[in-house]
């Protein structure tokens, strides 16, 4: 501007720019209209986000690696068996257009991660493994579709109640940690605390029962009433069945007599007809309130000493997650003696009927006829 005719010339010829932009550059100081400092474009400019233009995308890629989605439930870190590629293919033919790139770089927003193969596993799989984890997922979405109520129910590990260490870390002044007790082998006379959760899969909400005791089938009965009663019941008031998603071993194992027969109590009073669906042995890092209950728990209370029972229910009932999880807590002080025996005649009362795909597995258990 200074220099006056040809100064668009020579200025282009200096610096390489093109006329057009020089002449651009020109306007928007004479408007007065400059950009703000650091900024290189207008507020608004460049294509807009692919998940803002195409707001149904990242909900459809969720559904669609659900049933691929692996990892450890101690940790909300998850991965994923598909490649990028396979996912953006699938996802265009669902008009969702998409580039493998793009789809990397979502996952990575979602908290997956590549990963390779860890030797910890020791024996062979179920040859039917694959089949009941495809058997468990249809019976879920159809479940989901119809409004039937599904819950996955598992015991989290015991938690010793002390002022003993407790994995992580939390931000606290520099140089002053929790001082904790150097060595955690305690006694049989220290208190033990059992968290077993019932996660909502449909609505995205826990339950945990936090028992003194023992772990046992009827404390994990139990802990499925103490959910069906405080919010089952109201949530799903028009309800005549429900279906439960478990371990195939522990407290609500499908060889466990006692589990069976507490199950059958519990239809009994409420009505409900109970459908069970085991996930097969060694698999139970897969059962849904693992990655979306009990690995928020934990990062929740990480590094703080876990004292008193009051400490573990106030922890875990302000567990929450950007995706809106919310959780109740309560403790149960009741008493679960071990070593409970179920007699055969015990066992012929039970109404179960067995699927006809690994029934072991599947199964559903019907109120008792009046």
């Amino acid at each position: 501007m200074s220099l006056g005719f040809e100064g668009v010339s020579l200025v282009h010829r200096a610096s390489g720019l093109s006329r057009q932009a020089i002449t651009r550059g020109i306007r928007e100081i004479k408007s007065g209209k400059l950009l703000p400092q650091g900024r290189t474009r207008r507020s608004g400019a460049g294509r807009k986000s692919v998940a803002v233009s195409d707001p149904a995308l990242l909900e459809a890629l969720d559904a669609m690696i659900e049933g691929d989605t692996r990892g450890d439930p101690e940790s909300p870190l998850r991965w994923i068996c598909k490649s990028t590629r396979t996912i953006a293919r699938e996802l265009q033919r669902d008009e969702h257009p998409i580039s493998h790139v793009k789809v990397g770089q979502l996952l990575h927003e979602q908290h997956y991660s590549l990963q390779g193969n860890r030797k910890t596993e020791e024996g062979t799989d179920h040859p039917d493994r694959d089949a009941q984890f495809r058997h468990i997922a249809a019976e879920v979405k159809k479940c989901l579709r119809q409004g039937v109520p599904v819950i996955s129910v598992d015991s989290k590990k015991k938690e010793l109640i002390g002022n003993y260490e407790n994995k992580g870390r939390q931000w606290l002044p520099a140089k002053e940690p929790v001082q904790v007790q150097g060595h955690d082998f305690p006694g049989p006379l220290v208190p033990r605390a059992y968290p077993y959760g019932v996660y909502d899969i449909g609505r995205n909400i826990g339950f945990v029962n936090v028992g003194t005791d023992h772990d046992t089938g009827a404390f994990a009965v139990a802990s499925i009433r103490g959910w069906w009663r405080s919010e089952g019941k109201e949530i799903y008031a028009k309800a005549n069945r429900i279906l439960i998603t478990a371990d195939g071993g522990g407290s609500n194992g499908w060889r466990l007599r006692l589990w069976k027969l507490e199950l059958q109590r519990f239809a009994d009073e409420t009505g409900l007809r109970i459908s069970v669906c085991h996930f097969p042995p060694g698999t139970s890092k897969w059962n849904k309130v693992e990655h979306r209950l009990f690995s928020f728990i934990s990062s929740n209370w990480r590094g703080e000493p876990l004292r008193d029972y009051e400490t573990i229910v106030n922890l875990i009932a302000r567990t929450t997650t950007a995706k809106g999880l919310k959780v109740t807590c309560r403790l149960d002080r009741r008493k679960y003696p071990t070593g409970r025996k179920v007699s055969n005649e015990e066992m012929k009362r039970v109404n179960l009927k067995p699927n006809k795909f690994h029934g072991e597995w599947n199964y559903v258990i019907d109120p008792a006829a009046t």
